[in-house]
């Protein structure tokens, strides 16, 4: 399937602003998407949309530091730049912490904007290519048999054949029978490829 062209959600309750920046970013080919409030987006927030949020901090209502709050509850959601009239440092330190790929104050520079979207964009990219890779290793893990898995531990551990055998009760026979089905379900050509998929996904989930 063809990846989803990404598109740029504008959050402003400030319609000339909404307009201006929906026209820079056509300007250079990229779909937009634009709302007047937090709560009209997250109304129309969908995970699997990929992209980025060009976010208003003041509006009317919920916040723009409320809506980047609230999106961290979904395990994936675009990355944001941030955009205000009343900018302050403490403001922009918040924004930047909760992981905002910029903080603009406005009027800002068209380039500059332009800049921070394909920086966004390109941030969004490496994630959702990291989350199909996580989920494409759960899925294979999943294929396992309890006994398999317990075999896998074991080896990606260090452990020999033999020390395996003894301590699960069975044969190196079996174990052997075992390892074989790990490395076919796993789609691993060779043991330290079965390690880096453990690995990743051991540091990815250790992240959250």
């Amino acid at each position: 399937m063809a990846a989803q062209q990404p598109t740029i959600h504008i959050v402003d309750d400030d319609q000339d602003v909404r307009e201006s920046i929906r026209l820079l970013m056509e300007s250079v080919g990229l779909p937009v998407a634009s709302y007047g409030s937090a709560q009209e987006y997250l109304e129309r927030f969908s995970p699997d949309q990929n992209g980025c949020l060009v976010l208003d901090v003041r509006m009317r209502g919920m916040s723009g530091l409320d809506l980047q709050s609230r999106l961290q509850q979904f395990p994936c959601h675009p990355p944001i730049v941030m955009i205000s009239a009343h900018g302050d440092v403490p403001m922009a330190v918040r924004a930047l912490q909760a992981g905002a790929v910029d903080f603009l104050e406005k009027p800002f520079n068209d380039q500059a904007l332009l800049d921070a979207v394909h920086r966004a964009i390109q941030r969004d990219a490496l994630r959702r290519g990291e989350a199909s890779r996580l989920a494409e290793i759960k899925e294979r893990i999943a294929r396992l048999t309890p006994r398999e898995a317990e075999v896998m531990r074991r080896v990606v551990d260090g452990q020999r054949n033999k020390v395996i055998a003894s301590e699960m009760n069975i044969t190196q026979s079996t174990v052997e029978v075992h390892r074989a089905r790990v490395m076919e379900k796993m789609e691993a050509r060779t043991l330290s490829e079965l390690m880096r998929m453990l690995v990743t996904l051991e540091i990815c989930e250790g992240k959250g």
